[in-house]
């Protein structure tokens, strides 16, 4: 399968190349460009949460153990002595980063059901619900969000199946098939969690034909012909 750096590489690049054109378009604003980039870089990542030594899920778990200690510390700042806030702080964070690390890691196998489309689908589904209901952002951003969290995590998820074939002599490597996966019988009960979880998901959603309309709508893409070449481009080919 594809390394740390390709996937990372990649998924910048064919999340940056959208954004741009998007923003380009006018669809989302200067900001929106910005998380649109991060999104998709960091869905690139995301299939390898559930390989025990990955560099995704190490940063993950650092980041996340950094933030639970903080938020521990935070709420307890005005009742606990600093002896004891720095002993809280110590302690949440060796929790999460090693205790609960632990527990999912084990808990976890790499290529796996995170490691599947209707997994990744959940959470780019996941994160337009939680961008248009939770924080009221608008619809079109909200969708896009989602959306490039979850090309990004189909990049990284194309890569692994490009990986699997054996070029020099066109033959299928044994990991062929388990990236790409949207069911595995192994695993049934928990791809019907996912399947439930979907399904719920995308009854809730915002509503998509609003986006898709505001898609197609010409107007846009008539915008972004307008400034696809350079001046000097331009006066080259007249």
């Amino acid at each position: 399968m594809a390394n740390f750096n390709t996937h990372l590489n990649v998924a910048f690049m064919v999340s940056g190349t959208l954004s741009l054109t998007v923003y380009k378009a006018g669809l989302i604003d200067d900001s929106g460009f910005l998380v649109c980039v991060a999104l998709g870089t960091i869905g690139g990542l995301l299939p390898d949460l559930d390989s025990d030594n990955s560099t995704p899920i190490k940063l993950g778990f650092n980041i996340t153990s950094f933030i639970f200690a903080f938020g521990l510390v935070m709420h307890w700042r005005s009742d606990l002595s600093l002896l004891a806030l720095i002993v809280l702080w110590l302690a949440g964070y060796g929790f999460m980063r090693y205790v609960v690390f632990h527990i999912f890691t084990t808990m976890t196998v790499h290529r796996g059901v995170i490691h599947s489309v209707p997994y990744m689908a959940i959470l780019g589904l996941g994160l337009t619900c939680l961008s248009y209901y939770g924080a009221q952002l608008p619809l079109t951003t909200s969708w896009f969000y989602g959306l490039f969290l979850f090309g990004g995590a189909m990049v990284h998820l194309s890569l692994d199946e490009l990986y699997s074939v054996n070029l020099s002599n066109m033959k299928m490597k044994r990991s062929s098939g388990t990236a790409m996966k949207f069911y595995k019988h192994d695993d049934k009960w928990w791809y019907l969690l996912l399947y439930t979880l979907l399904a719920i998901l995308v009854y809730m959603a915002p509503p998509f034909e609003a986006f898709w309309a505001q898609l197609r709508d010409p107007a846009p893409w008539a915008q972004l012909k307008v400034g696809i070449l350079p001046e000097l481009i331009k006066s080259m080919l007249q």
